[in-house]
C-alpha cells in the first residue's frame, strides 16, 4: 500500500510507483487540500482512500498544470473547487484529447488494456477557480498561497506555498513538473526560454522541502541545480550543439523545438 509520508507538520507527498508521480495534502482544521489528482477516475479512486487514511476533512484541490498525469482524476474530487492557472483551463480543453490518445496508445502499446479503458474514460475537468499571479487560500485556519512564477515546464505551471511556522521561516514548495527528481526535465510542452527565470523565482522561495512532480521530495539546492542545468540546456541549444548539453540526445532535440519565444 503506497501511503502519505510527512514532509512538515500537516503537509504530506504521496509518491506513486506509476509515474513516479507525487501529489500532496495540506490537511488544517475542519479542511484539507489536494495537490493533483493522478491519471484516471480508478487512481484517483485510489488517492481518495489514501486521503481519508489521514484525514476525513472536506477538500479543496490545485491542479498544478494541464497534463494528464496530474489531473484526469479531478472529477473523482467534485464538487469541490478546483485551482489551477488561468491557462491550466484553456490548455487542458485544447490538448485534453490529444493527451488521452496518445496516452491510451501507449498503455495498448505495453499491453495494458485496463488501464488504457480507465484513461479513456476520465473525464476532461479544467480548473475553475482560476489564478493569474496570487491567491491566498484558508485551508482550516492554515495559510496556503497558490503562485504562477512564470512559464516554465509549460505555459500555465502553478506552485503551491505552505508555511510551515508562524515566523515565516519554513515552508513547504509543491513544484509540480517545473522541477523533476530522478529524470530529466520534460520539455514537449516548455517555454525554454522563460523557465530558467521561473525556477529562479522559485528558488528564492524555497525555506523548506520542495515536491517536485516526480521523483524524491528535493530541497532549494536541488532546485538552483536544475535552474542551472536549464541555462546549460539554452546555451546549447542557442549555440546549436546539442551535445554540449546536460541531458541525452533525444531530450535535447525535444528541448531545441521548445526553444524559440512563444
Amino acid at each position: 500500500m503506497v501511503t502519505f509520508r510527512e514532509v512538515a507538520d500537516g503537509v504530506f507527498v504521496r509518491r506513486h510507483r506509476s509515474l513516479d508521480l507525487n501529489c500532496g495534502l495540506v490537511v488544517g482544521e475542519g479542511a484539507c487540500l489536494v495537490v493533483d489528482t493522478r491519471s484516471d477516475l480508478g487512481e484517483a479512486a485510489d488517492l481518495i482512500a489514501a486521503v481519508r487514511r489521514v484525514t476525513p476533512h472536506p477538500w479543496t484541490v490545485v491542479t498544478t498544470h494541464a497534463h494528464y498525469d496530474h489531473c484526469f482524476g479531478t472529477a473523482a474530487f467534485r464538487p469541490a473547487t478546483v485551482w489551477g492557472a488561468r491557462g491550466c483551463a484553456a490548455a487542458l480543453r485544447a490538448t485534453g484529447e490529444a493527451q488521452r490518445a496518445a496516452r491510451v496508445a501507449e498503455l495498448l502499446a505495453a499491453g495494458h488494456a485496463e488501464a488504457a479503458r480507465r484513461v479513456g474514460a476520465a473525464p476532461l475537468d479544467p480548473p475553475d477557480a482560476l489564478v493569474d499571479d496570487t491567491a491566498v487560500l484558508d485551508v482550516g485556519g492554515r495559510e496556503v498561497v497558490l503562485r504562477f512564477l512564470g512559464r516554465g515546464h509549460t505555459d500555465s505551471d502553478l506552485v503551491v506555498e505552505v508555511e510551515t511556522d508562524g515566523d515565516g521561516d519554513g515552508n513547504v514548495l509543491f513544484a509540480g513538473d517545473l522541477v523533476e527528481e530522478g529524470a530529466p526535465p520534460a520539455f514537449e510542452d516548455a517555454v525554454l526560454a522563460e523557465w530558467p527565470a521561473t525556477l529562479g523565482r522559485l528558488h528564492a522561495l524555497a525555506r523548506g522541502p520542495v515536491v517536485p512532480g516526480h521523483g524524491a521530495v528535493v530541497d532549494a539546492a536541488f532546485v538552483g541545480a536544475q535552474r542551472a542545468d536549464l541555462l546549460a540546456v539554452l546555451a546549447a541549444v542557442r549555440a546549436g550543439r546539442l551535445d554540449a548539453g546536460p541531458y541525452d540526445a533525444a531530450t535535447m532535440r525535444t528541448a531545441a523545438s521548445r526553444a524559440l519565444p512563444r
